[in-house]
C-alpha cells in the first residue's frame, strides 16, 4: 500500500489557530455589551470581551448553521411524512476535565445562543445531578472514585435524555450542591421542552458510564453536536490547585461547606491535600476515562495558559 495512505496530515478534523478562527465571522451587531461577564465566568477563570469576540462569536455562528439545518430537516421530514410534529430539542454536549473550564464554556454558549435573532429557549444541565448521593457512593465503595463513570446513575441519565428526545413536555433532574458536595434531597431542576439543551459533564462523550459491556445506548447518542474543552495536563493541574486555594478563602469558610474543615489549613497542608486528590482521583480519571473521548467530539477547544483558547479543531463533514 502506498506510504502516503498513512500520511499524518490526513485528519477527520480541520484545525484553526486563534487568528484564523476569529476571522471566520464578523458579528459587529451582536450585543456583547449586554452580557454580564461576572455571572458567566467560573472561579479563577478569566473571561474577556476578546475571548467572546475571537472564540465564541464564530462558534455561535457555526452552531447557528447546524441549528438552522436541524430545524429545516424537521420541517422537510414533516412534509415527507405528511404530518405535523413537535420539533425536538437540539442537544449540545460539552466534555472535558475537572478545572478545564467546561462550566464557563457552557454558560457562555447558553447566553449567546439565547441572544440569536430566533430567541431560542436554551436550557443548561450538568451531569453532576446524576451522581449517586454520597450515602449510595459509600455503600458501593465508590466515594473515592466520585466523578468516575461508575459513580453516575447512568440509567437515570439515559432515561432523561431519552425523554428529551422523545418529546416529553416536562422532565425533572436531581440537583447537585458543590457546597455540600452531595445531591440535594427533594430538590429538582425542571426542563420544559427547550429549543436547545446543553449537557455539560466530564464523562458525557464516553461510550459507557457504568462499564456494562451489554449496554447499547450511550449518552453521546443523544447529542446533535459535541464539544471537548482541552488543555495540557500540566495546565489543568495548575488551574485545579489555584482554584483550590481560592476556594479555601471563599466557599470553605462557609460552615455548611463539605470542605469547611480545610479552611484553617496552612497553604502547605492545603496544597498537599489538593495534590493528593489530583493524583488519586482527578488525574487517573482524566487519563483513563476523559481524555480518550476527546476525538469523539465535533469541536475541540484547545486552551493555552491562563485559560485562553489558542486553537480549534472542527470535525469535517
Amino acid at each position: 500500500m502506498n506510504k502516503s495512505t498513512y500520511d499524518v496530515t490526513f485528519s477527520p478534523f480541520r484545525s484553526f489557530n486563534r487568528e484564523e478562527w476569529k476571522k471566520l465571522e464578523e458579528h459587529p451587531k451582536f450585543p456583547i455589551s449586554d452580557i454580564d461577564f461576572q455571572g458567566l465566568r467560573s472561579l479563577n477563570e478569566p473571561l474577556t470581551i476578546g475571548e467572546i469576540n475571537d472564540i465564541y462569536i464564530p462558534m455561535i455562528s457555526l452552531l447557528q448553521i447546524h441549528f438552522t439545518h436541524y430545524r429545516q430537516l424537521h420541517n422537510e421530514r414533516d412534509q415527507f411524512f405528511k404530518n405535523s410534529s413537535h420539533r425536538l430539542p437540539y442537544i449540545i454536549g460539552i466534555a472535558g476535565s475537572v478545572a478545564v473550564g467546561k462550566s464557563t464554556t457552557a454558560r457562555v454558549l447558553q447566553k449567546l445562543l439565547s441572544m440569536l435573532p430566533e430567541k431560542p429557549k436554551v436550557e443548561l444541565i450538568t451531569t453532576d445531578g446524576f451522581l449517586y448521593p454520597n450515602a449510595e457512593l459509600e455503600r458501593r465503595n465508590l466515594f473515592n472514585k466520585k466523578g468516575f463513570p461508575e459513580s453516575y446513575d447512568a440509567k437515570r441519565l439515559l432515561a432523561f435524555l431519552a425523554g428529551v428526545k422523545s418529546g416529553r413536555e416536562e422532565l425533572e433532574i436531581p440537583v447537585y450542591s458543590h457546597l455540600s458536595y452531595d445531591i440535594i434531597p427533594n430538590e429538582v431542576q425542571r426542563i420544559e421542552r427547550p429549543d436547545i439543551l446543553i449537557v455539560e459533564g466530564i464523562n458525557v462523550l464516553q461510550v459507557s458510564l457504568d462499564k456494562k459491556p451489554k449496554r447499547k445506548v450511550f449518552v453521546s447518542d443523544f447529542f446533535d453536536f459535541s464539544i471537548y474543552v482541552d488543555a495540557s495536563e500540566k495546565n489543568i493541574r495548575e488551574w485545579y490547585l489555584e482554584r483550590f486555594k481560592k476556594l479555601q478563602k471563599t466557599a470553605f469558610f462557609n460552615p455548611d461547606s463539605y470542605f469547611h474543615r480545610y479552611a484553617s489549613y496552612s497553604e502547605n497542608d492545603l496544597m498537599a491535600f489538593a495534590n493528593q486528590i489530583w493524583e488519586e482521583i482527578n488525574e487517573p480519571n482524566l487519563i483513563q476515562n476523559i481524555l480518550p473521548t476527546r476525538f469523539r467530539a465535533d469541536l475541540i477547544l484547545e486552551k493555552g495558559e491562563c485559560h485562553f483558547v489558542r486553537s480549534i479543531r472542527i470535525r469535517k463533514i
